[in-house]
């Protein structure tokens, strides 16, 4: 028998002062017994630091032929923005960039994004419409200290900092770009 996702809540208050954007929303996460509470974590934190009106989640873990885990489409069904996650490979990139205005991708792992990054950035810096992040292994870990099964988070985005809260404990997020997009 096949095991099922784990649900997890969300109610995030999120202050965007480097974008004016300040809203509350209430996201469910499936956590997917093949994925990690740090890949979750790590998803959670891309809605944050790009929310909208318009951003969401798909409804389920992607795959190579499958769509966008995290994305924003336009009115004619066009997606503005794909988001990706980890470490893939340079396929799926280029697939994501013709198909998305913009992509960004927020790699974590540590010490494997050392070894994938130098791997990987000549053949990624033909995409100009792709940003790819990192998001430190020690930030990755303070996040999972946030994990509850219903979640209620403050967050604060300011110069390029996140401070992610709950009522006990404050994790301070600071994104690395590793490449930028050209508008």
């Amino acid at each position: 028998m096949a095991q099922r996702s784990t649900v997890y809540k969300a109610n995030i208050n999120i202050a965007d002062m480097d974008r004016g954007y300040y809203a509350d929303h209430l996201i469910t996460l499936a956590l997917h017994p093949s994925e990690t509470q740090e890949r979750m974590m790590v998803r959670l934190l891309a809605f944050i630091l790009n929310a909208s009106e318009h951003l969401s989640f798909a409804r389920g873990l992607s795959s190579e032929d499958d769509g966008p885990e995290l994305y924003e489409q336009a009115l004619n069904g066009d997606i503005d923005l794909w988001v990706a996650f980890g470490q893939p490979d340079e396929k799926w990139l280029r697939k994501a960039s013709n198909r998305a205005r913009k992509v960004l991708l927020y790699t974590y792992g540590g010490r494997s994004v050392g070894v994938w990054w130098p791997q990987h950035e000549s053949a990624l810096q033909r995409y100009t419409n792709l940003a790819v992040w990192e998001i430190g292994e020690a930030q990755v870990t303070e996040m999972l200290g946030l994990v509850d099964r219903s979640m209620v988070l403050q967050a604060s985005i300011s110069e390029g900092q996140l401070w992610l809260s709950n009522a006990e404990k404050s994790v301070h997020i600071v994104p690395v770009m590793l490449k930028e997009a050209k508008d």
